[in-house]
């Protein structure tokens, strides 16, 4: 069996590419605008911590490779790039931690490749798995959301805390972001499911507490979230910028897994509504998975792709040892596109059709 990756040829032409990433860009702006209600300054002061080394980063790899500089930045993909690295992280990350993804996604994960169209791995999510494995601490420390409604941190103090992060323990001046010294290292409802089934808490249990009474019924903060992701999702299918194939079958498989894994085991699984409005599966569904370089080139291999990325996120959700598995999902479908290309490429008329091993 000859295996071969499929290069994405459309989007060697600079206008296609420049449009596409363009309308990908303004899909984000209703999840950039309910982070920033959520989470205040931080996720976008992030995003233009990327940006800038995104750009630099780009043009000095370009220029080194003798490629036209401003020709090829003009295509927005590292603008993207830095964009997806920005909304995915916790919002008071290190500004290293931003810059090392960014570099990361930048130099290894897209230009050691060849450049946009030739990378197998989707650079955002190459570079938020090497944080996770990295800096375990720095990826799980998040800010209170139900505490920022109340308390929202200036500009400045937000920005003082990306940049000097050895203020985050200075006990005044998280004093004066929240009234809550734990605000800021507050877990995630998927954080806290896994940790609290290791203390030996059931399922039916946990759903009982403040956090997700509050995500489910009374104050919608991670599913606020995911529902504006899922708008800009259904902007992107609108304008056909993607199709409907991968987000479809991303969510129907991780909805079906989950509810198996509920009906067979509710005391030590999340029901599937938790796991359709938490973490990033929306931003994933839409945004990450829907990658035309390393997605899968047929509709059939796009419905396999996606639902193998939908139950490799349940399974590692359910039993793994981190989270929200959507970044190991997205890379190891990545590896998996060239054999899904191969046994879903279309019969051509005419022709007899080979003996496939």
């Amino acid at each position: 069996m000859t295996v071969y990756i499929a290069n994405y040829r459309g989007l060697n032409k600079p206008r296609n590419t420049n449009r596409i990433m363009f309308l990908v860009l303004i899909a984000t702006i209703p999840g950039l605008i309910a982070q920033y209600y959520l989470c205040g300054w931080g996720n976008l002061i992030q995003i233009c911590i990327a940006i800038s080394v995104a750009l630099a980063t780009e043009a000095i790899v370009l220029y080194l490779r003798h490629y036209p500089i401003l020709r090829t930045l003009q295509d927005n993909s590292a603008l993207l790039t830095a964009v997806l690295l920005g909304v995915s992280i916790p919002a008071l990350s290190p500004w290293w931690v931003i810059t090392i993804s960014t570099l990361f996604a930048i130099i290894i994960a897209k230009q050691l490749y060849g450049g946009l169209g030739h990378n197998p791995f989707n650079p955002a999510m190459a570079a938020y798995l090497l944080l996770l494995i990295s800096f375990p601490v720095q990826m799980t420390t998040w800010f209170s959301l139900n505490d920022f409604k109340n308390v929202r941190p200036s500009f400045l103090n937000t920005l003082e805390i990306i940049i000097h992060p050895e203020v985050q323990c200075n006990l005044p001046l998280r004093a004066k972001i929240s009234p809550d010294i734990d605000a800021i290292t507050q877990a995630t409802p998927l954080d806290h499911f896994k940790t609290s089934l290791h203390e030996g808490f059931t399922t039916n249990y946990i759903l009982t507490q403040p956090m997700y009474n509050s995500m489910l019924i009374y104050a919608p903060s991670w599913q606020c979230v995911n529902a504006s992701f899922l708008l800009g999702g259904v902007f992107l299918l609108m304008t056909r910028i993607i199709r409907w194939h991968i987000p479809l079958a991303f969510l129907t498989s991780l909805v079906t897994c989950a509810s198996i894994g509920w009906f067979f085991s509710s005391d030590h699984l999340l029901p599937p509504i938790v796991h359709l409005f938490s973490g990033s599966t929306m931003l994933g569904a839409f945004f990450i998975a829907t990658d035309p370089v390393t997605s899968a080139t047929t509709n059939h291999g796009r419905l396999v792709y996606a639902a193998l990325i939908g139950f490799l996120t349940w399974l590692i959700r359910s039993y793994g040892g981190y989270p929200d598995g959507l970044a190991f999902a997205v890379l190891l479908a990545n590896m998996c596109v060239p054999v899904i290309d191969y046994y879903t490429k279309p019969r051509v008329y005419g022709h007899a059709t080979k003996r496939r091993p």
